[in-house]
Protein backbone atom coordinates (compact mmCIF):
# COMPACT_ATOMS: atom_id res chain seq x y z
CA UNK A 1 0.00 0.00 0.00
CA UNK A 2 1.48 3.13 -1.11
CA UNK A 3 2.07 5.84 1.69
CA UNK A 4 0.51 8.96 1.52
CA UNK A 5 2.37 11.65 -0.53
CA UNK A 6 4.26 14.72 1.63
CA UNK A 7 1.80 17.61 1.25
CA UNK A 8 5.46 19.89 0.10
CA UNK A 9 6.19 17.56 -2.53
CA UNK A 10 2.77 18.15 -4.07
CA UNK A 11 3.00 21.85 -3.57
CA UNK A 12 6.69 22.43 -5.12
CA UNK A 13 5.09 20.61 -8.29
CA UNK A 14 2.27 23.05 -8.36
CA UNK A 15 4.42 26.03 -8.29
CA UNK A 16 6.60 24.60 -10.87
CA UNK A 17 3.62 23.39 -13.21
CA UNK A 18 2.33 26.69 -13.06
CA UNK A 19 5.59 28.58 -13.41
CA UNK A 20 7.04 26.55 -16.04
CA UNK A 21 10.71 26.74 -14.58
CA UNK A 22 12.01 25.37 -11.48
CA UNK A 23 14.09 28.61 -10.80
CA UNK A 24 10.85 30.59 -11.19
CA UNK A 25 8.66 28.69 -9.02
CA UNK A 26 11.27 28.67 -6.31
CA UNK A 27 11.48 32.65 -6.16
CA UNK A 28 7.60 32.99 -6.32
CA UNK A 29 7.10 30.16 -3.05
CA UNK A 30 10.80 31.06 -1.25
CA UNK A 31 12.01 27.77 -1.22
CA UNK A 32 15.08 26.78 -2.31
CA UNK A 33 15.61 25.63 -5.91
CA UNK A 34 17.74 22.62 -5.18
CA UNK A 35 15.13 21.37 -2.58
CA UNK A 36 12.66 21.97 -5.26
CA UNK A 37 14.21 19.98 -7.67
CA UNK A 38 14.99 16.99 -4.83
CA UNK A 39 11.11 16.80 -3.95
CA UNK A 40 10.23 16.44 -7.61
CA UNK A 41 12.51 14.12 -8.24
CA UNK A 42 11.28 11.86 -5.11
CA UNK A 43 7.55 12.72 -6.16
CA UNK A 44 8.60 10.99 -9.65
CA UNK A 45 9.95 8.27 -7.94
CA UNK A 46 7.21 7.81 -5.56
CA UNK A 47 4.60 8.15 -8.34
CA UNK A 48 7.19 6.00 -10.70
CA UNK A 49 6.31 8.35 -13.55
CA UNK A 50 7.76 11.25 -15.63
CA UNK A 51 5.97 14.64 -14.33
CA UNK A 52 8.24 16.96 -16.44
CA UNK A 53 10.09 16.75 -19.63
CA UNK A 54 13.29 19.45 -19.38
CA UNK A 55 13.40 22.13 -22.58
CA UNK A 56 15.41 24.97 -23.21
CA UNK A 57 12.63 27.27 -21.78
CA UNK A 58 12.43 25.05 -18.64
CA UNK A 59 9.71 22.60 -17.35
CA UNK A 60 7.00 21.02 -19.24
CA UNK A 61 4.15 18.43 -18.10
CA UNK A 62 4.05 15.22 -19.73
CA UNK A 63 0.82 13.16 -19.98
CA UNK A 64 0.65 12.03 -16.38
CA UNK A 65 1.89 15.61 -14.87
CA UNK A 66 -0.96 17.12 -16.55
CA UNK A 67 -3.48 14.11 -15.04
CA UNK A 68 -1.56 14.96 -11.45
CA UNK A 69 -1.75 18.58 -12.05
CA UNK A 70 -5.64 18.46 -11.94
CA UNK A 71 -5.90 16.37 -9.08
CA UNK A 72 -3.20 18.83 -7.38
CA UNK A 73 -5.23 21.94 -8.13
CA UNK A 74 -8.45 20.41 -6.47
CA UNK A 75 -6.48 19.89 -3.70
CA UNK A 76 -5.15 22.89 -3.14
CA UNK A 77 -8.67 24.84 -4.02
CA UNK A 78 -10.28 22.58 -0.90
CA UNK A 79 -7.58 23.25 1.16
CA UNK A 80 -7.87 27.31 -0.03
CA UNK A 81 -11.74 26.93 1.03
CA UNK A 82 -11.18 25.49 4.51
CA UNK A 83 -8.86 28.30 5.50
CA UNK A 84 -11.16 31.03 3.79
CA UNK A 85 -14.05 29.80 6.05
CA UNK A 86 -17.22 31.87 6.83
CA UNK A 87 -16.32 34.59 9.33
CA UNK A 88 -15.64 38.46 10.18
CA UNK A 89 -13.73 40.71 7.35
CA UNK A 90 -11.00 41.14 9.88
CA UNK A 91 -10.15 37.30 10.04
CA UNK A 92 -9.26 37.04 6.53
CA UNK A 93 -5.88 35.24 6.91
CA UNK A 94 -3.16 33.81 4.56
CA UNK A 95 -1.03 35.14 1.13
CA UNK A 96 -2.47 37.46 -1.50
CA UNK A 97 -0.21 38.33 -4.00
CA UNK A 98 -0.99 41.12 -6.59
CA UNK A 99 0.61 41.63 -9.68
CA UNK A 100 0.63 45.11 -11.59
CA UNK A 101 2.08 46.99 -13.69
CA UNK A 102 5.18 49.68 -12.48
CA UNK A 103 3.35 52.81 -13.30
CA UNK A 104 -0.45 51.95 -11.15
CA UNK A 105 1.18 49.67 -8.85
CA UNK A 106 3.64 52.61 -7.53
CA UNK A 107 1.79 55.62 -8.51
CA UNK A 108 -1.64 54.99 -7.14
CA UNK A 109 -1.94 51.07 -5.36
CA UNK A 110 1.17 51.45 -3.35
CA UNK A 111 0.48 54.84 -2.37
CA UNK A 112 -2.95 53.49 -0.31
CA UNK A 113 -2.21 49.82 0.17
CA UNK A 114 -1.90 50.44 4.03
CA UNK A 115 -5.63 50.89 4.33
CA UNK A 116 -6.12 47.48 3.01
CA UNK A 117 -3.34 46.36 5.09
CA UNK A 118 -4.32 47.72 8.41
CA UNK A 119 -8.18 46.28 7.58
CA UNK A 120 -6.77 42.85 7.22
CA UNK A 121 -3.86 42.67 9.40
CA UNK A 122 -3.74 38.90 8.89
CA UNK A 123 -3.17 38.86 5.48
CA UNK A 124 0.74 38.65 3.80
CA UNK A 125 0.55 40.77 0.78
CA UNK A 126 2.73 40.63 -2.05
CA UNK A 127 2.62 43.32 -4.59
CA UNK A 128 4.44 42.57 -7.33
CA UNK A 129 4.83 46.24 -9.15
CA UNK A 130 7.30 45.79 -12.27
CA UNK A 131 7.47 45.86 -16.26
CA UNK A 132 5.78 42.51 -16.71
CA UNK A 133 2.74 40.53 -15.05
CA UNK A 134 2.44 37.21 -12.89
CA UNK A 135 -0.07 35.13 -14.60
CA UNK A 136 -3.46 34.22 -12.78
CA UNK A 137 -4.05 31.74 -15.26
CA UNK A 138 -1.07 29.53 -13.88
CA UNK A 139 -2.21 30.66 -10.34
CA UNK A 140 1.00 33.12 -10.35
CA UNK A 141 -1.14 35.93 -8.79
CA UNK A 142 -4.38 35.73 -6.86
CA UNK A 143 -5.39 39.39 -8.92
CA UNK A 144 -3.59 40.81 -11.56
CA UNK A 145 -4.54 44.74 -13.18
CA UNK A 146 -3.35 43.91 -17.25
CA UNK A 147 -3.28 46.75 -19.69
CA UNK A 148 -5.42 44.50 -21.60
CA UNK A 149 -8.08 41.76 -21.09
CA UNK A 150 -6.69 37.99 -21.90
CA UNK A 151 -8.27 36.18 -24.94
CA UNK A 152 -7.95 32.83 -23.42
CA UNK A 153 -6.95 31.40 -19.83
CA UNK A 154 -9.29 30.14 -16.76
CA UNK A 155 -9.09 33.63 -15.84
CA UNK A 156 -12.18 36.34 -15.67
CA UNK A 157 -11.13 39.41 -16.67
CA UNK A 158 -13.34 43.15 -16.26
CA UNK A 159 -12.29 46.22 -17.10
CA UNK A 160 -11.25 48.04 -13.58
CA UNK A 161 -10.75 51.78 -15.38
CA UNK A 162 -9.94 53.64 -18.32
CA UNK A 163 -6.96 56.17 -18.31
CA UNK A 164 -5.38 58.21 -20.57
CA UNK A 165 -1.87 59.42 -21.29
CA UNK A 166 -0.39 63.28 -22.82
CA UNK A 167 3.01 63.93 -23.75
CA UNK A 168 4.47 65.68 -21.28
CA UNK A 169 7.49 68.12 -20.35
CA UNK A 170 9.59 69.67 -17.60
CA UNK A 171 8.50 73.34 -17.23
CA UNK A 172 12.65 73.69 -16.85
CA UNK A 173 12.61 72.38 -20.34
CA UNK A 174 10.15 74.88 -21.41
CA UNK A 175 11.60 77.88 -20.19
CA UNK A 176 15.17 77.14 -21.36
CA UNK A 177 14.13 75.75 -25.24
CA UNK A 178 10.63 77.01 -25.47
CA UNK A 179 7.17 75.11 -25.69
CA UNK A 180 7.23 71.92 -27.89
CA UNK A 181 5.75 71.43 -30.83
CA UNK A 182 5.20 68.93 -33.18
CA UNK A 183 8.05 70.83 -35.44
CA UNK A 184 10.45 71.10 -32.54
CA UNK A 185 10.01 66.85 -31.15
CA UNK A 186 13.51 65.16 -31.68
CA UNK A 187 15.15 68.66 -32.46
CA UNK A 188 15.32 71.47 -30.19
CA UNK A 189 13.24 69.12 -27.69
CA UNK A 190 14.15 65.15 -27.57
CA UNK A 191 11.83 62.34 -27.34
CA UNK A 192 11.74 60.01 -23.78
CA UNK A 193 10.03 56.30 -24.33
CA UNK A 194 10.05 53.08 -23.82
CA UNK A 195 12.95 50.78 -25.70
CA UNK A 196 10.77 48.93 -28.45
CA UNK A 197 12.03 45.29 -28.04
CA UNK A 198 11.61 45.39 -24.21
CA UNK A 199 8.00 46.21 -24.26
CA UNK A 200 6.36 44.02 -22.36
CA UNK A 201 2.42 44.85 -23.70
CA UNK A 202 1.50 46.12 -27.07
CA UNK A 203 -0.36 48.23 -25.63
CA UNK A 204 2.43 50.80 -24.49
CA UNK A 205 3.20 51.44 -28.19
CA UNK A 206 1.74 54.32 -28.80
CA UNK A 207 3.48 55.07 -32.21
CA UNK A 208 -0.59 54.51 -33.62
CA UNK A 209 -1.28 57.45 -31.27
CA UNK A 210 1.09 59.83 -31.69
CA UNK A 211 1.17 59.77 -35.72
CA UNK A 212 4.00 60.45 -37.77
CA UNK A 213 6.64 61.94 -34.53
CA UNK A 214 10.43 60.87 -34.33
CA UNK A 215 11.61 57.68 -32.44
CA UNK A 216 12.54 58.49 -28.90
CA UNK A 217 16.28 58.63 -28.63
CA UNK A 218 16.38 58.58 -24.86
CA UNK A 219 14.76 54.97 -23.82
CA UNK A 220 13.91 52.99 -20.75
CA UNK A 221 11.83 49.81 -20.08
CA UNK A 222 10.48 51.56 -16.78
CA UNK A 223 7.66 54.10 -16.84
CA UNK A 224 9.30 55.64 -13.27
CA UNK A 225 12.97 55.99 -15.18
CA UNK A 226 10.92 57.37 -18.07
CA UNK A 227 8.78 60.14 -15.82
CA UNK A 228 12.64 60.91 -13.82
CA UNK A 229 14.27 61.73 -17.47
CA UNK A 230 11.42 63.78 -17.84
CA UNK A 231 11.11 65.43 -15.20
CA UNK A 232 15.06 66.08 -15.11
CA UNK A 233 14.49 68.09 -18.40
CA UNK A 234 15.72 65.62 -20.34
CA UNK A 235 13.24 65.93 -23.30
CA UNK A 236 9.68 65.50 -23.93
CA UNK A 237 7.58 61.69 -23.50
CA UNK A 238 4.05 60.16 -23.07
CA UNK A 239 2.76 59.64 -19.64
CA UNK A 240 -0.25 58.39 -18.07
CA UNK A 241 -2.15 61.43 -16.29
CA UNK A 242 -2.04 59.65 -13.06
CA UNK A 243 1.67 59.92 -12.43
CA UNK A 244 2.52 63.06 -14.68
CA UNK A 245 -0.53 65.11 -12.71
CA UNK A 246 1.11 64.37 -9.45
CA UNK A 247 4.15 65.58 -10.69
CA UNK A 248 4.08 70.32 -10.28
CA UNK A 249 7.12 70.47 -12.14
CA UNK A 250 5.30 68.40 -15.50
CA UNK A 251 3.22 70.56 -17.78
CA UNK A 252 1.24 68.82 -20.72
CA UNK A 253 2.73 70.01 -24.05
CA UNK A 254 1.44 69.38 -27.71
CA UNK A 255 -2.33 68.99 -25.94
CA UNK A 256 -4.26 67.81 -29.37
CA UNK A 257 -2.13 64.43 -28.12
CA UNK A 258 -4.76 61.94 -25.72
CA UNK A 259 -3.56 58.34 -25.45
CA UNK A 260 -6.47 55.96 -24.11
CA UNK A 261 -5.82 52.99 -22.39
CA UNK A 262 -7.29 50.43 -19.89
CA UNK A 263 -7.09 48.25 -17.28
CA UNK A 264 -8.57 45.49 -16.50
CA UNK A 265 -8.94 43.08 -13.14
CA UNK A 266 -8.29 39.54 -13.99
CA UNK A 267 -8.55 36.72 -11.07
CA UNK A 268 -8.64 32.76 -11.92
CA UNK A 269 -11.80 31.25 -11.93
CA UNK A 270 -11.19 28.96 -9.37
CA UNK A 271 -10.28 31.34 -6.74
CA UNK A 272 -12.15 34.47 -7.73
CA UNK A 273 -14.66 33.74 -5.08
CA UNK A 274 -11.50 33.34 -2.28
CA UNK A 275 -13.09 36.08 0.45
CA UNK A 276 -9.82 37.49 0.23
CA UNK A 277 -9.86 38.04 -3.57
CA UNK A 278 -13.06 39.35 -3.30
CA UNK A 279 -12.09 41.69 -0.31
CA UNK A 280 -9.39 43.25 -2.53
CA UNK A 281 -11.22 43.28 -5.48
CA UNK A 282 -13.60 45.32 -4.31
CA UNK A 283 -11.06 47.55 -2.20
CA UNK A 284 -9.38 48.47 -5.63
CA UNK A 285 -12.62 48.87 -6.82
CA UNK A 286 -13.54 51.61 -5.01
CA UNK A 287 -10.07 52.96 -4.53
CA UNK A 288 -10.48 53.58 -8.52
CA UNK A 289 -13.77 55.18 -8.27
CA UNK A 290 -12.59 57.41 -5.67
CA UNK A 291 -9.58 58.47 -7.88
CA UNK A 292 -11.16 58.97 -11.24
CA UNK A 293 -10.22 62.04 -11.76
CA UNK A 294 -6.29 61.20 -11.32
CA UNK A 295 -6.82 58.67 -13.67
CA UNK A 296 -9.61 60.41 -16.62
CA UNK A 297 -9.17 63.61 -15.86
CA UNK A 298 -12.06 65.93 -16.72
CA UNK A 299 -11.56 69.63 -18.22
Amino acid sequence: MMQPLPWNDLQDFLAVARAGQIARAAALIGVDATTIGRRLRRLEARLGRTLFEQTREGQVLTEAGEALLAQVEEMQNAAERIVEAPGPAESLTGLLRISVSEGFGIWLVAEHLHEFAAAHPGLTIDLAASSGFLSPSRREADVAVLLARPRHGPVVAGKLSDYTLHLYAARTLIERSGEPTRESLGKRHPMVGYIPDLLYSPELRFSDDLGPLPAPMLRSSSINAQMRLIASAAGVGVLPHFIAGAEPGLIRVVPEVTINRAFWLVTHRDTRQLRRVRAFSAWLDALVLKHRQRLVPVR
